[in-house]
């Protein structure tokens, strides 16, 4: 009779591929594919876009969070994003246009209708973005109002990979020389990499966040 050690049997069974063998490999498999989408993260992008440049920023911001890696990404405007999206994110990061100083009311009425009852949105990474049509125009306070309500449902809020980005992203869309006319919805290039930017540093955090949870 024919005595393996446990290396050689392993590597006879490996040879053969009998049909245990084939059959404990798929469901080792599936098992680690079942893993690896557990440990997914989900990142929400939820905006409201009146002229288009909100929702230009939201792209930017969705491709930075797909740059860091194994993250499953949504990007829904803010009519189309229900409990359930919210609920199953890890990681919401909400837009707004700048409506004087502050966030647009669609925004208000969104978040306002968040499930409160038993903190579901407890501990999900939040973060902000806007854009607003002159410099110095209500950007960080509109961004703040975002982060605000974000800590009243028991969020943890972050901003940007730098001080540039503390509060989160934002966009000049209508003052030269970033833009003269608020009906394009094209935004300068520098702002486009701050929502990238931000996007990536959500997503590289809900990963992390995700694992030791």
């Amino acid at each position: 009779m024919k005595r393996y050690s446990q290396v050689s049997l392993g590597k006879e069974l490996c040879m053969r591929k009998t049909p245990i063998t084939a059959t404990l490999l798929l469901f080792a498999s599936m098992w680690i594919s079942s893993l690896a989408a557990q440990e997914r993260a989900t990142v929400l992008i939820s905006y409201y876009s009146q002229q288009g440049h909100t929702k230009t920023m939201a792209e930017a911001v969705a491709r930075g969070a797909r740059s860091a890696g194994a993250v499953t990404v949504k990007i829904l405007g803010v009519a189309e994003t229900s409990k359930e999206d919210l609920l199953a994110a890890d990681a919401i990061v909400v837009g707004s246009p700048v409506h004087n100083a502050t966030i647009a009311v669609e925004v208000v009425k969104f978040m306002n209708g968040w499930p409160f009852e038993g903190a579901p949105m407890r501990d999900k990474i939040g973060a902000a973005f806007v854009t607003a049509g002159g410099i110095s125009a209500g950007e960080e306070l509109a961004q703040l109002t975002i982060l605000h309500s974000m800590l009243i449902f028991g969020m943890i809020v972050i901003g940007g990979p730098d001080w540039t980005t503390a509060f989160g992203a934002s966009a000049i869309t209508a003052e030269a020389p970033f833009g003269k006319s608020g009906n394009e919805t094209t935004i300068a290039p520098e702002f486009v990499k701050k929502g990238e930017a931000l996007g990536k540093r959500v997503a590289e955090l809900a990963m992390k966040w995700k694992r030791i949870r």
